[in-house]
């Protein structure tokens, strides 16, 4: 395996062509705060990069350049005035395109959704984002509502991995990660029905948390499957995604799914390492199918072995039954997504890209037993993940059996028989952050997972962190400029 690493510098001087994009959101806000580095400046920089880039790796849909140096000359005035929003005032971020965006469109990137759909408004979500001072650089690529593969015919961006343009970046808040990996914003928003912010976090080596079920309200965010979907922050650190998920969580009236929790200060419970912290590996199907990658497996256990020298302990486990929860999840998620585009798959077939229409189709075939048989088993697996975190804080695995899959060799059907690891705590809607381990031999980002109970964010946050503190994985960057001038 792979452990190239790079150092951060200090923050230059707040003059063009000095602001390094590379910064954690944390390392940004203390700069903006110590007056060495202006939003203007910082939000410039990553904007000339994403205009220079996007072409290439198909990040944004759009870039929203004017209304992203408004938004970050706003929050320069408010420093100057004395007034500090928080730790996002003047971060430039991306939004993914089923989010709605005030002053942008959301199109999920289809030629379907309707053109005025969310016009003029922002999601619940992204209000407090820009309410807290955000940036926003524009609307990231996602898979065709948030499902399917890319269809260069539809006309819309196709993402690429920056780690290598022939592999892919995965779905289906794929710009968004390609955007954190890439210096094209600071992290950003995906969505998370069964793994969507996880795996492009896992490909694109970033961290992505997918967030307990009600956690974040999804008012204003299109959906793909009501009872699994979830918005998640994704950046280049766990700090970061605390950072994030501060300002994002909370209950709305708005999303009758959105849970009456308080949301607790997330940055502040990162700190005190894993003493006593007890890891559960749930080995038959996470760590010894056929179809893991050596180095994967390797990295994860070699990360359980960090934390294990910090002070954690470890368990082998057995938790059966994996293979049909990762079916359950798919057999609901399309199910509700049939249920949501069933008119539109009957009279505009055409229009939906060729990858997206046979997986929403599929739902069709499902019968109302199906789904009811799956929402039994999601009871049973949900009380059987509940006794393991009755004795275990957390759970770990691997975010994905392999790194990043040569694009032009997937396939939509025959991923339905490859094991995946994060639709299984959609099903339970459990937190889970991806977070990097490493590089392959080929150089491709290796990644974990780690889950905890209900509103445990803090809890694998804080395990993320912690491996943060002694590995700098999560500092990696690709090498885009080497790739796009080769």
């Amino acid at each position: 395996m792979t452990d190239t690493k790079t150092t951060q510098t200090e923050v230059g001087p707040d003059a063009p062509g000095t602001v390094k994009t590379n910064l954690t959101i944390a390392e940004a806000g203390a700069a903006l705060r110590s007056g060495t580095l202006t939003s203007t400046t910082l939000t410039r920089t990553i904007l000339d990069r994403a205009l220079s880039l996007n072409d290439a790796l198909g990040a944004y849909v759009v870039i929203t350049e004017d209304a992203a140096m408004q938004q970050a000359a706003a929050a320069d005035a408010d420093f100057a005035a004395g007034i500090d929003k928080g730790a996002l005032q003047g971060i430039p971020l991306a939004i993914k395109d089923i989010i709605a965006m005030k002053g942008a469109p959301t199109t999920a990137n289809s030629r379907v959704l309707a053109p005025d759909w969310g016009h003029g408004t922002d999601a619940v979500v992204n209000a407090r984002l820009r309410a807290a001072g955000a940036v926003f650089v524009g609307k990231a690529t996602t898979s065709e509502f948030a499902c399917g593969l890319p269809d260069p015919d539809k006309g819309f961006p196709i993402p690429h991995n920056p780690w290598n343009v022939a592999h892919t970046p995965a779905g289906s808040s794929s710009g968004t990660g390609v955007a954190t990996a890439a210096q094209l914003a600071l992290g950003g928003l995906g969505t998370d029905t069964g793994g969507s912010v996880r795996g492009p976090a896992c490909v694109n080596g970033h961290t992505g948390l997918k967030v307990t079920f009600g956690r974040v309200p999804k008012n204003g965010v299109v959906p793909l499957g009501f009872s699994l979907d979830s918005i998640g922050p994704m950046a280049r650190s766990a700090l970061d995604c605390a950072l994030l998920l501060e300002v994002m969580a909370g209950y709305d009236a708005g999303d009758p799914n959105a849970a009456k929790v308080d949301v607790p200060k997330y940055s502040e419970l990162l700190a005190g390492g894993v003493e006593g912290l007890k890891i559960a590996l749930p080995v038959p199907y996470f760590f010894e199918h056929e179809a893991l990658d050596p180095e994967q497996r390797s990295a994860v256990l070699a990360a359980v072995n960090q934390l294990v020298g910090l002070g954690a302990t470890s368990d082998e486990i057995v938790l059966d039954h994996a293979a049909e929860a990762k079916d359950a999840n798919h057999i609901i998620m399309v199910g509700e997504a049939y249920a949501y585009h069933r008119d539109n798959l009957v009279h505009r077939w055409e229009d939906y890209g060729r990858f997206t229409r046979p997986t929403l189709g599929r739902g069709a075939f499902y019968t109302a037993a199906d789904y009811a048989q799956a929402n039994r088993f999601r009871t049973f697996w949900a009380e059987q993940v509940a006794k393991v975190l009755g004795e275990y804080d957390v759970i770990i695995t691997p975010s994905a059996p392999t790194p990043a899959e040569r694009a032009d060799a997937m396939d939509a059907s025959s991923r339905l028989a490859k094991p995946s690891y994060t639709g299984h705590w959609n099903l339970c809607g459990l937190p889970a952050v991806a977070v990097p381990v490493g590089l392959s031999s080929s150089g491709l980002p290796l990644s974990m997972q780690v889950i905890g109970s209900p509103f445990a964010e803090a809890t694998v946050l804080k395990v993320a962190h912690t491996l943060q503190q002694v590995t700098e994985h999560h500092l990696l960057v690709p090498p885009v400029d080497a790739l796009m001038a080769a």
